[in-house]
């Protein structure tokens, strides 16, 4: 429920609070006093586009604020809050935007700053303006499927819960075969880079640490010459002096032993060396010998080399990466590989999805066809007394490519003179009679769900006499369910209304300004009169009396 609006340097409002209560609130004035500069502040606070021009003229910025009691869980509310991730505070939602005069808006929810979109999304589950206005939601033709629906009541809500659900494991399958489809070139492209390249490296047969190996080894034999002259010369040197001085060291130490015994550790140490080198002697000869003169083999491995630093240079600084690589195209292949295989099983998937779509939409058709007579003839009902007697209502469904939504192209078709064919609502409607047939649909409607706060401008435009009388008791019948707000220039509407505000221009030092006063008893009275066309006589007055003495 809207329970306070402020306004402030909107318009020709300096400032102006309202505080609204429960049913039925009625906004009444002369004509011109600026009862639809409300309605746009509030669908400037609720969302709406609205130019710099609506800044009040010699102010920075324009400020309106609207105060919400909501309750935890509200089927209308909690989509919307869910989407946007806004939590009501104590059960309030405190709705602000700001204008400044250059066309930059500020906008907050309980004091949390939002985009305008967000706001919009809040704005719509909160409040719904019907009138001469954006918020015209009959002219929304996708919605009339949904204010069938909400008519329907739950069980309709529930099959088409089932028909999303289809729909999302339809389009699941969908988006996977397409995107096979999509990448069929590409992972053609990639089937034969990847088999070549798993070719490649598997002719190289690849060992770990290989190149390591070959390095060195290629090294030795580059060096062949060198490592056999040196172990030559080294042997030489061993064989003809080293052994020879270390043999002779020893025999002359164990001369001397016999004289002192101290000369025993000395004589160890130059039979360890003289064993030593003979040792070193030995295993020099051998590595002489085995050093290898082989050209042939060193460029063996001088081609190994090359190869495995040109697949280096694609795949890896190592074979250790290459063979890693190698792993990792494998797999890669076999995806390409069965991608075939899971393309056709996804064809089969999605034609068994989209059957079961079309299967759930048809229930859901079903049960609308059989709704929409009785949702035609209780619009059409309560439009006879509202000054639509001869007015035919109907609902066309007609089939369409099934959707999240199901099967149906629906559409509010309406007659609203006698001999003329039923036509789209939403293209030949005048705004008081799009007015009148939301009234009529809110009265269905709630009985079945309840509406949020409804706003109703210029509902009474063409109406007198006992149709005024009626009108004025559906308003208040539909208050009883739903907050509404109303501007009205009919004392019999005015008179049926739980709140009742007064608006006035008045020009005070060469500004004009709109203010709003609450009316109770001698000042609604008085406005009562004003609005049945009376000077002021008493008998006006009495009459006045009379039709607020009857609620």
């Amino acid at each position: 429920m809207l329970t306070e609006l402020s306004v402030e340097n909107f318009a020709l409002v300096e400032r102006v609070r309202l505080r609204f209560g429960a049913g039925l609130n009625l906004l009444t004035g002369e004509t011109g006093a600026g009862k639809s500069i409300l309605l746009d502040a509030l669908g400037m606070v609720l969302g709406e586009r609205t130019s710099a021009d609506s800044v009040r003229h010699g102010a920075d910025k324009a400020r309106v604020e609207a105060v919400f009691t909501v309750t935890t869980g509200d089927p209308r509310l909690s989509p919307a809050l869910e989407t946007t991730g806004i939590e009501p505070e104590d059960g309030l939602l405190i709705l602000s935007r700001e204008l400044s005069a250059t066309g930059k808006s500020n906008a907050r929810i309980n004091g949390r700053t939002v985009t305008v979109a967000t706001l919009k999304i809040i704005g719509d589950a909160l409040v719904d303006i019907h009138g001469q206005h954006e918020h015209q939601s009959l002219m929304v033709v996708e919605r009339h499927v949904e204010l069938l629906d909400a008519w329907c009541g739950s069980e309709t809500e529930v099959l088409r819960a089932t028909v999303v659900a289809a729909w999302d494991s339809y389009t699941a399958v969908r988006g996977e075969r397409e995107a096979l489809l999509r990448e069929a070139r590409e992972r053609a492209r990639n089937l034969d880079l990847y088999s070549y390249q798993r070719d490649e490296i598997d002719a190289a047969s690849l060992v770990p640490g290989e190149d390591e190996d070959l390095l060195a080894e290629k090294l030795r034999l580059g060096s062949a010459e060198r490592l056999h002259a040196a172990s030559a010369a080294a042997y030489g040197a061993l064989q003809g002096g080293a052994l020879d001085g270390l043999s002779q060291a020893v025999r002359e130490i164990e001369r001397a032993q016999k004289f002192d015994e101290g000369l025993s550790s000395i004589l160890e140490s130059l039979n360890s060396a003289l064993y030593a080198a003979d040792d070193a002697m030995r295993e020099v000869r051998t590595y002489r010998d085995s050093v290898e003169f082989n050209p042939n083999r060193l460029t063996q491995i001088e081609d190994r080399l090359d190869t495995l630093k040109s697949l280096k240079r694609k795949y890896g600084e190592s074979t250790a990466d290459i063979l890693s690589y190698r792993e990792e195209i494998g797999q890669k292949l076999s995806t390409l590989e069965n991608a075939e295989e899971r393309l056709a099983e996804l064809e089969a998937l999605e034609k068994a999805a989209f059957a079961e779509v079309e299967k759930r939409a048809a229930v859901l058709t079903k049960a609308r066809k059989k709704a929409a007579e009785p949702f035609a003839k209780g619009i059409q009902n309560e439009l006879k007394d509202l000054a639509m007697a001869a007015t035919r209502f109907a609902v066309s469904i007609e089939p369409r490519e099934p959707g999240p939504g199901g099967a149906d192209a629906l559409e509010f078709l309406i007659s609203p003179n006698p001999g003329e064919p039923l036509k789209p609502l939403a293209k030949i409607a005048s705004g008081g009679e799009l007015s009148r047939v939301m009234l009529a649909l809110k009265s269905v409607m709630s009985k079945h769900v309840a509406p949020p706060t409804l706003v109703f401008d210029e509902i009474d435009t063409g109406i007198g006499g006992r149709t005024a009388t009626t009108l004025a008791e559906k308003l208040h019948a539909l208050g009883k369910s739903a907050q509404t707000l109303c501007i009205t220039h009919l004392p019999q509407i005015a008179a049926r209304g739980d709140a009742h505000f007064f608006i006035e221009k008045r020009t005070e030092k060469g500004r004009t300004t709109v203010s709003v006063v609450a009316l109770d008893g001698e000042s609604r009275v008085q406005e009562l009169a004003r609005m049945l066309g009376g000077n002021g006589s008493e008998t006006v007055l009495a009459h006045a009396r009379e039709m607020l003495g009857k609620l």
